[in-house]
Order: C-alpha cells, then sequence, then structure tokens
C-alpha cells in the first residue's frame, strides 16, 4: 500500500486474499514491527503509527480497509490504488 502515516484514525486491514509483510512503527525510518500475513489476517494499525503492507506473493494482494472514525463515504469501494490515490488528489 506504500509507507503512511494516519495522524487521528485507527485503520484496521483485512487480507481477504494473497500474502504480504506488514511493517509498523512509531517512526517512518524506524519500522520495528514485521509480520508475515496471508488470506484471512488481520491488522489493527493504532492513529500515528508508520505502516505498510507489501505483497510478497505472486498474485495480488486483496485487502479491506476500516477506518475509525470513518474516512470515506459510506459505501466507497476503490478496486486498485491508482484509484484511491486519484479520488485523494
Amino acid at each position: 500500500i506504500g509507507l503512511e502515516i494516519h495522524p487521528n484514525v485507527d485503520q484496521f486491514i483485512r487480507v481477504e486474499d494473497g500474502q504480504g509483510l506488514v511493517r509498523m512503527g512509531k517512526n517512518k525510518d524506524r519500522l520495528n514491527f514485521q509480520a508475515n500475513v496471508s488470506d484471512e489476517f488481520a491488522i489493527m494499525i493504532p492513529a500515528g503509527t508508520w505502516h505498510n503492507v507489501i505483497n510478497t506473493g505472486n498474485k495480488p494482494l486483496k485487502v479491506y480497509s476500516i477506518y475509525a472514525p470513518p474516512q470515506h463515504p459510506h459505501s466507497t469501494v476503490h478496486e486498485t490504488k491508482a484509484e484511491a490515490e486519484a479520488e485523494e488528489s
């Protein structure tokens, strides 16, 4: 998903399909938590935590996110990262 931080919201990421690597930390240059994830894994990212989810498999990594408080209008779906980035611009 690319290295990012959400200063004021918690993020929940669920892996629906694929394999990945989650990295997190309080400093973008020191991601001291790392875990391999795959189908049906869930990741809870506290507000103010730098994080990245990297696809380590040979097929697309399918995930969904929930933010608290919500950050997107109800029923928003981004099929690709490019769609999500375009909407944020």
